[in-house]
């Protein structure tokens, strides 16, 4: 299975290549993976277009998070709020794959993971974002 993009890069590009349109999920990635979060808070007031983008940036984070991580109507966690990692076999169950699948997904990067102690561990972010990656994925055609 390959990793598929929602929509072509043309897409997101606005205004005749003045502005970007960045999705809340891809924001969240950003964030956590490439360090945009770490690099507002320490480079605040050099520019003030970028902080203002990274601070939209944060918001659409948050507002991401709180609709992938529940609602005042939402189910009870499958485990308590407290555990923030998951082993390979509880995101197995979860996601309805086995747990050579999630570590298949693992090595090829499209989930993120930590190693410790030679066994993976998986954050509740890193299975949303994985979760959202394979909606996105298109349906085989019999």
């Amino acid at each position: 299975m390959t990793r598929a993009q929602a929509r072509p890069a043309e897409h997101y590009i606005h205004a005749g290549g003045g502005v970007i349109v960045v999705p809340a999920r891809v924001c969240a990635y950003l964030n956590r993976y490439a360090g945009l979060d770490t690099f507002r808070r320490t480079n605040v007031g050099i520019d003030a277009e970028v902080d203002a983008l990274l601070v939209a940036f944060h918001i659409a984070e948050n507002a991401w998070l709180k609709s992938v991580t529940g609602t005042p109507t939402a189910a009870p966690p499958e485990l308590p709020a407290s555990s923030e990692w998951l082993s390979t076999t509880i995101v197995a169950a979860l996601l309805g794959m086995t747990d050579r699948g999630v570590r298949t997904a693992i090595a090829a990067g499209r989930l993120q993971a930590e190693s410790v102690a030679g066994r993976y561990r998986i954050s509740r972010e890193a299975l949303n974002h994985f979760r959202q990656g394979r909606k996105q994925l298109p349906k085989e055609t019999p």
